[in-house]
């Protein structure tokens, strides 16, 4: 693996040919470390083993220095991929605070990583791809062709991994007590009707104890047949080697897309249960719908999307606010385009939106100050950017919730809510539980 500096000096050789490929869950099972998992709607879904490079940052300005490293290591280079689905692509994210400091259970995660596969299986409609990838002095063609030729025959050859590893949850802490969380959210409540803030959210951290190491592959799979409309992803730190934690997860909110100059993001705010029968469900999301604190804090966050949105669009485009419907929870969402008046790469819309109103607050700065002197535990990654851009500055990146990161036996589970004005703390108390339940339920 290299450094930022020098991987992004020398220039990339890549190929890529058809192969008959076992399941995704087979490859990521098989995968050397850091491996890298992500599927999205309407998107190829990608295996990545090993890394060719990494392209790490921890300052403030880490989106710009990762911006600028990934367009002068795609600037160097010799690519050959057949067909753009299997074009080499930068995958990773970056921590939600700029004063990260990787404390657990966050051990070896930069304030920034993106890792270029040395394998990647992409998965498309008509087939399946491989990919080798390799930088530095010493890779050529001819040394990437045969690379290729052999993992052809290693990746086509591997077994099926048998039945799912099911884990079960034998104990459980809590890292805010129900008592702390009133305070929290009455102290949030006073200072939005002091005027200091408009929204802010605020989220809890659930370490739980398995009975056995979790499998980050088979947990995907489970999250693939209750959440297909997901972003399902992993991400593990480069530097830890074979022994890294696993951050995974399966969420429904997309921050950006950039193909060409059109956007594609939204608003997602607002939250209810699911009924247990049609005519509840459907009750439930008429209620959600009419009810006036989610419509409230959903209109937050999608006025506030397309401010950010507004420097760089040459048009910004509303949808139709509607219901998205999941296996636990149900949610607001207004689907918001735009139309960019220049070319952009990926990562200036990124920092841009990040964090967003659903996951930081209003204003930002103060909300994310309110952030670091509530919560009792280290966000890491959650709630961040994780994603994947390419030679173009294209991308897509979804928002790091309904997540967990997993080291051995242990994973720790991360969900919030937003806080407004009429924010009651039991209601929102009970609204984070009801977030748990997509991890908790694979992992039970």
């Amino acid at each position: 693996m290299e450094p930022l500096g020098e991987a992004a000096s020398t220039g990339i050789i890549s190929r890529a040919t058809r192969l008959t490929a076992p399941s995704a869950r087979a490859v990521l099972s098989a995968a050397d470390a850091p491996r890298t998992f992500w599927s999205a709607p309407g998107e190829p879904t990608v295996v990545g083993s090993g890394a060719a490079a990494v392209l790490t940052a921890t300052r403030s300005d880490r989106f710009e220095a990762v911006r600028e490293a990934g367009e002068s290591l795609f600037d160097h280079g010799n690519v050959h991929a057949g067909t753009e689905a299997a074009r080499p692509r930068l995958f990773g994210g970056f921590a939600f605070h700029d004063s990260h400091a990787g404390d657990p259970p966050w051990d070896g995660f930069a304030g920034a990583q993106f890792v270029l596969p040395r394998r990647q299986v992409t998965y498309t409609d008509d087939g399946a791809w491989l990919t080798v990838n390799a930088i530095g002095p010493d890779a050529t063609p001819e040394s990437v062709e045969r690379a290729l030729d052999a993992a052809v025959e290693e990746v086509s050859g591997l077994s099926d991994p048998g039945p799912a590893h099911q884990t079960t949850v034998v104990d459980r802490t809590r890292t805010t007590s129900r008592e702390t969380w009133r305070e929290s959210v009455t102290d949030a409540t006073d200072r939005i009707d002091a005027g200091e803030l408009q929204k802010v959210v605020l989220a809890q951290a659930l370490r739980v104890e398995l009975d056995r190491p979790l499998r980050a592959a088979d947990a995907l799979d489970r999250l693939a047949e209750t959440y297909p409309d997901c972003y399902r992803f992993l991400v593990e730190p480069a530097a830890a080697g074979d022994d890294a934690p696993s951050f995974f997860g399966a969420t429904p909110e997309r921050l950006v897309d950039l193909h060409g100059r059109t956007v594609s993001t939204g608003a997602l705010a607002g939250t209810t249960g699911r009924g247990d029968t049609p005519a509840e469900d459907e009750w439930l999301a008429r209620e959600l719908m009419d009810d006036e604190k989610n419509v409230h804090e959903h209109e937050i966050v999608a006025d506030a999307i397309r401010d950010q949105l507004e420097p760089y669009a040459a048009s910004v485009s509303t949808g139709v606010r509607s219901i998205r419907r999941l296996a636990a929870v149900q949610h607001l969402e207004t689907p918001i385009t735009a139309e960019l008046a220049e070319a952009e790469h990926v990562l200036t819309l990124v920092e841009a939106l990040h964090p967003t109103p659903a996951v930081g607050g209003l204003p930002p700065e103060r909300a994310l100050e309110t952030i670091r002197e509530t919560e009792p535990f280290d966000r890491g990654w959650y709630a961040t950017p994780v994603g994947w851009f390419d030679a173009a500055g294209y991308g897509s990146f979804a928002v790091a919730l309904r997540s967990a990161v997993a080291d051995g036996d242990t994973a720790t589970l991360f969900a919030g809510v937003g806080i407004v004005s009429d924010s009651d703390p039991d209601a929102e108390w009970d609204e984070v539980q009801l977030k748990y339940r997509p991890m908790l339920d694979e992992l039970e």
